[in-house]
């Protein structure tokens, strides 16, 4: 599977980012050769293969998940206490989306 300059750009413009030239070149490739692995990934057969654990799984007293408790909230001066900028309950950050 090729993927296009165009394609390169569009990705790149919804990730907010500026690409040379010479990088939506670079990028083309590198993602031509991600696609193409899993185009080889694909034609493997899994059907012997056993999923792998999971994360949450029966695992009984192995598990080390911590039990979910109730905690009082932290609260508004709390959470606020070590922000760098701070005002009117909120905390205060730079403008970062320019569209």
């Amino acid at each position: 599977m090729k993927i296009s300059e165009e394609e390169v750009r569009y990705v790149a413009d919804l990730a907010n980012l500026k690409l040379t030239g010479s990088e939506v070149a670079r990028m083309r490739a590198e993602l031509d050769e991600i696609l193409a692995h899993m185009d080889r990934l694909k034609e493997l057969d899994t059907s012997g293969v056993e999923p792998m654990a999971q994360v949450l799984y029966e695992a009984g007293e192995t598990a080390t998940l911590r039990p979910d408790c109730e905690r009082p909230p932290l609260g508004q001066q709390t959470a606020l206490a070590n922000a760098p900028q701070a005002g009117s309950g909120h905390f205060k950050v730079p403008k970062v989306i320019e569209r």
